[in-house]
């Protein structure tokens, strides 16, 4: 929760120099340059903030099981069954 509050926090910020530089003129057309910039980045926090941060974890869950296989998944849970716990012995690092 603490990354929506940052989230919140930045969006305030930045939404209170945006309001800021709306009113202000300075030289070379500087505020209205940083008065675009500042509306784009209003709307990237919006729509940061409206984006689920589990919705990113959960794309990437499905593809790491695949790759191992339903016998990878097979062992472990037998493994579990004979309270054997933990991962598979690596085979690697044993001589023949």
């Amino acid at each position: 929760m603490s990354r929506r509050n940052d989230l919140k926090a930045l969006r305030n910020l930045i939404g209170e120099a945006h309001d800021l530089l709306r009113t202000t003129t300075l030289p070379e057309r500087r505020a209205e340059r940083a008065y675009e910039l500042l509306t784009a980045a209003v709307s990237l926090t919006d729509d940061l903030m409206a984006q689920s941060p589990m919705v990113e974890l959960g794309k990437k869950g499905g593809k790491a099981t695949a790759k191992r296989g339903s016998d990878y998944f097979r062992k472990i849970a037998s493994m579990r069954k004979e309270h054997r716990g933990g991962r598979p012995p690596s085979k690697a690092g044993k001589p023949n």
